[in-house]
């Protein structure tokens, strides 16, 4: 997906010759097969070749493995929490505006964090 991210179209040649080593031609055009079941790629076809598009961008599919890790996850909000916990104050900051800015309320106070989670942020022990 990165090649395809980087520069696309890209056909099976195309990210043969773009890689390190080199894979059969079955093995890629395998992975490409596997990506578009998985609603990934888009198969474009031009003459005898056929080439490969995202259908996602990569912050898209990257939000879609988040959802599902959540998905699968026995607590998902314990588990939102732990990932915000460790998140760095700059992107808590992007967070804390967006949210803002949906809830449609911008003189919403922001919470203060819990001392054990103000205490880690800080780099602190008990």
């Amino acid at each position: 997906m990165e090649l395809l991210w980087e520069t696309s179209p890209r056909s099976i040649r195309d990210v043969m010759d773009a890689l390190p080593q080199r894979p059969a031609y079955t093995t890629i055009a395998t992975v490409m097969q596997n990506l578009q079941r998985k609603d990934l790629v888009q198969p474009r076809r031009e003459g005898r070749a056929v080439f490969y598009l995202p259908t996602v961008d990569r912050e898209a599919h990257t939000a879609r493995m988040m959802r599902h890790v959540l998905e699968s996850s026995r607590d998902r909000s314990a588990s939102i929490l732990h990932f915000v916990q460790d998140m760095p104050e700059e992107e808590l900051t992007m967070l804390r505006r967006y949210l803002k800015q949906t809830s449609g309320d911008a003189h919403a106070e922001t919470p203060e964090p819990d001392e054990d989670t103000a205490r880690r942020r800080r780099g602190s022990r008990p």
